[in-house]
C-alpha cells in the first residue's frame, strides 16, 4: 500500500491497545474496523494513539525506507521511559487520556520531530490553512511556519484522543468505565511507531520502533 503521508505515533499495545481500538472502532495496528463504541469519525481515522512527529508529506527524492531508516535510528538513540498513571481528561471539547508523567515522551517527541524534520516536505497552503482553523497563538504560529505543526516543543502536550469535539459528562462516564483497567498502574512507553496514511484516509502502523536497542520485548507487548 502506498502512504500518503507519515507521522511517528505511541500505539499502545497489549490490553490498552485493544481497548482503545474497541474504543474508536478502528484497529490502527491490524488495519481491520471494528463496531466502535463512541461516534468520532476524525478520532477514528487516526487509530488510538498519541501524536509524536504528526503526519507529514516526504519531501521529493526522500523515499519510505530512508524515513524507515532515518526513524529507526532516532528510536535506537533513544530509551524506554515512564509515562506513570494514565488519567482521563478534558483537552477542549474532547476527551483524552493523558500521562502523569510527560517529561520522557516529550524529549521523545521532540528528537522526532528535530531529527526527521529534513524528510519532511513543506506544508501546501490547503495544510496551513488547516492547521491555522482553530485559532494559534503567536508562539504556535512560529512552530508551524517553522517545523510544520504548531504543538511540538514547548507546545507540546501527550495525549490519546478518546472522542470528537463536544464531548458529555455521560460520554466521559463510559470512558472512565472503559478503561478504568488501565488508569491505576504505572505506564511505560518502550516504542513508538511509525504509521503511513492510506489512500482510504486512515493510518495504519508501518513498523514498530524499539526505544534503544534492549528494549524488553515483554515491555512492548504489555505496557507500551
Amino acid at each position: 500500500m502506498g502512504w500518503s503521508r507519515y507521522a511517528v505515533y505511541w500505539v499502545p499495545g497489549g490490553d490498552l491497545g485493544e481497548a482503545g481500538a474497541d474504543w474508536l472502532g478502528w484497529d490502527i495496528r491490524r488495519g481491520a474496523a471494528r463496531p466502535g463504541l463512541v461516534e468520532a469519525p476524525s478520532a477514528r481515522r487516526y487509530g488510538f494513539h498519541a501524536t509524536l512527529r504528526a503526519p507529514f508529506r516526504l519531501l521529493e527524492g526522500v523515499g519510505e525506507s530512508e524515513a524507515r531508516g532515518l526513524a529507526r535510528r532516532v528510536a535506537d538513540d533513544l530509551a524506554p521511559v515512564s509515562l506513570g498513571r494514565l488519567r482521563v481528561a478534558r483537552l477542549g471539547t474532547f476527551l483524552a487520556l493523558l500521562p502523569e508523567v510527560t517529561e520522557g515522551i516529550g524529549e521523545v517527541a521532540d528528537a522526532f520531530v528535530d531529527r526527521m524534520e529534513f524528510a519532511r516536505a513543506p506544508l501546501s497552503e490547503a495544510e496551513e490553512e488547516r492547521r491555522r482553523a482553530g485559532g494559534l497563538t503567536g508562539r504556535q504560529e512560529q512552530l508551524l511556519e517553522r517545523w510544520g505543526y504548531p504543538y511540538v516543543f514547548d507546545e507540546f502536550q501527550a495525549h490519546l484522543t478518546l472522542s470528537g469535539p463536544g464531548a458529555t459528562d455521560n460520554l466521559q462516564a463510559q470512558v472512565e468505565a472503559h478503561f478504568s483497567h488501565f488508569l491505576g498502574g504505572e505506564t511505560r512507553l518502550t516504542h513508538v511507531s511509525l504509521v503511513g496514511e492510506g489512500e482510504d484516509g486512515l493510518f495504519r502502523v508501518i513498523e514498530d520502533l524499539p526505544l534503544g536497542h534492549d528494549a524488553a520485548s515483554g515491555d512492548r507487548a504489555a505496557s507500551a
